[in-house]
């Protein structure tokens, strides 16, 4: 039989993770999502509202009669994580609140590569100074939640593989966790995996059980959703879409084999069919797409060379998972933008039959940031599920 501190403790985190998810909610509507009492849900706020989690105010206007219901969302001077999004030429980092609130953000243009794990440790910490400057005074981090382009031991930071940042068995989780202002905890996962948590959460595969998000940066990586759970496999080393090798006679990738599917849909290929010279930076990137809109033949040509060749990796996909979604993200979302006709065409010539008339193309609703957004759910995790265990200083 469950205690009653623990109901009380499950009863805290179903309600936290409503207004998480959804934002400002009025106790009427928590009531009847929840199926508890009004003074239960009374009592549940007024807790969480002393833990400095959630505030609540009195809805002011509209013609309706009677006494309004509370509405209950996040503070701003609540909890916040720091994101980080690890990308090869730049390090995007920012204050998250409860709902995904974006409270202030910190960026750093590494270059050819972003450097180091210790590199960016030291970038990280500046980060979590000066983002402590521009969230409401009174706002407090619980987390440090960090994405990465490889594959990662989530139980252990470690980062197994990332061949474009040229990562191999690297303790990055520790480096971070010694480093961290105030002894704040971390957790470091796959960018697409994180990406698609959060997709699934507020974004374009809420609702749906069953997605596929494929991103394109530098390099191309899927995070699955099936049967309504994230898909990681054992270690955590699912969906390296990127490094599939669809023709050992094609290029040479960066992990060293030939032929990988991100040497045609990836970032650089991109660059390379363009007739681009210079880094797969996010500026040289959106110049070829740029210039593709504005009637670049070349450029034009080149997404839609790319856009045959998704259509195929989505096909395999789509025949191997069934999934109901697949949402593009990153460079791929631009692709998408452009050439959707394209794509379509090819998974209807590589897919089968049943699974490919049922599966429906989206673009992120999070654009660049779905991996930060993502990297801030890894963190909020400990906090939403024990609301009573992450307390301010």
């Amino acid at each position: 039989m469950a205690r009653p501190d623990a109901i009380r403790r499950h009863n805290l985190r179903l309600l936290l993770d409503q207004v998480h998810r959804d934002g400002e909610l009025t106790r009427a509507q928590l009531t009847n999502r929840l199926k508890m009492s009004r003074s239960t849900i009374g009592a549940l706020v007024a807790e969480l509202a002393d833990l400095g989690l959630v505030a609540e105010r009195v809805p002011t206007g509209g013609d309706r009669a009677g006494r309004p219901s509370h509405v209950v969302g996040p503070r701003a001077d609540g909890p916040y994580v720091v994101a980080v999004d690890v990308d090869i030429t730049d390090l995007t980092m920012a204050a998250v609140g409860i709902g995904g609130h974006v409270l202030g953000r910190y960026a750093v243009t590494t270059g050819s590569a972003p450097g180091t794990p210790k590199a960016v440790a030291r970038h990280v910490v500046s980060a979590v100074r000066e983002l402590g400057t521009q969230v409401p005074p009174g706002a407090w981090p619980v987390a440090i939640g960090v994405s990465v382009p490889g594959t990662v031991t989530r139980r252990t930071g470690m980062v197994e593989f990332a061949p474009n940042l040229n990562w191999q068995h690297e303790p990055v989780g520790a480096i971070l966790g010694a480093a961290a202002p105030g002894g704040l905890p971390v957790s470091i996962g796959n960018d697409a995996d994180l990406a698609v948590l959060v997709e699934h959460l507020r974004g374009n595969a809420r609702g749906t059980d069953d997605v596929i998000y494929l991103m394109g940066r530098s390099g191309v990586g899927a995070g699955f959703i099936m049967n309504g759970q994230p898909l990681t496999g054992r270690d955590g080393y699912a969906g390296e879409v990127g490094h599939n090798v669809v023709d050992v006679s094609g290029p040479q990738c960066h992990c060293g084999k030939f032929g990988c599917i991100e040497t045609y849909i990836g970032d650089s290929a991109l660059l390379i069919l363009a007739g681009r010279h210079g880094v797969a930076s996010a500026d040289n990137v959106a110049a070829v797409f740029s210039d593709a809109i504005n009637g670049d033949a070349v450029a034009a040509s080149a997404v839609r060379t790319v856009a045959d060749a998704l259509g195929r990796t989505i096909a395999g996909l789509v025949n191997i998972l069934n999934p109901e979604r697949v949402v593009l993200g990153g460079s791929l979302a631009h692709v998408h933008a452009f050439a959707p006709g394209e794509i379509v065409a090819s998974i209807q010539r590589h897919a089968m039959g049943p699974a490919r008339d049922n599966v429906h193309l989206f673009s992120s609703a999070f654009t660049d940031d779905a991996s930060l957004l993502g990297a801030a759910e890894l963190a909020f995790a400990t906090l939403l599920d024990d609301p009573i265990a992450v307390r301010p200083n």
